[in-house]
């Protein structure tokens, strides 16, 4: 072997060793931000620390949990769509999001912001309840239990 025949073989032994480092380099960030993600999946901490602050959102009749996730991101109660998106299809609030006027908190988990706009009557926590047409009626316990006693005494007039 001439000299010519060894320094091509060290170079090439040097640049298979480079490309090898620079692989298991990019393996080893792509796991950790795969981790990392995966991770903040089941265990996403809330954007502010209690008491947060209320924030109103409204959802519209038809919006996907992608699109709840982004409306949601821009009022800044979660930090990443992609995220929601990934926790609802990975929870039991699953395909149960309801459209509604809601108040939610900076303190709150994800799933705590699901839980309450998947409640299984619609009813938000602020007593809101959307009707057919997406818009909110008010009901509370007297309203509950007075309707169907004021609709039996009609029937009983007529």
């Amino acid at each position: 072997m001439n000299t010519r025949q060894m320094v091509a073989a060290v170079l090439g032994m040097i640049f298979k060793v480079a490309v090898a480092v620079i692989v298991v380099v990019l393996v080893y960030r792509a796991a950790l931000t795969a981790y990392d993600y995966g991770y903040r999946i089941f265990q996403e901490t809330p954007v502010a620390a209690e008491p947060g602050v209320d924030i109103r959102v409204d959802i519209t009749v038809g919006k996907s949990p992608m699109q709840i996730g982004e409306i949601l991101e821009a009022k800044g109660l979660i930090r990443d769509a992609k995220l929601f998106y990934i926790q609802n299809l990975l929870s039991q609030y699953k395909d149960k999001l309801q459209a509604g006027s809601y108040t939610l908190n900076t303190s709150m988990t994800m799933q705590e912001m699901m839980a309450v706009m998947s409640v299984s009557d619609a009813q938000t926590e602020d007593g809101q309840t959307p009707d057919e047409d997406g818009e909110d009626q008010t009901q509370d316990s007297q309203t509950e239990n007075t309707e169907p006693e004021e609709t039996e005494s009609e029937d009983d007039n007529e």
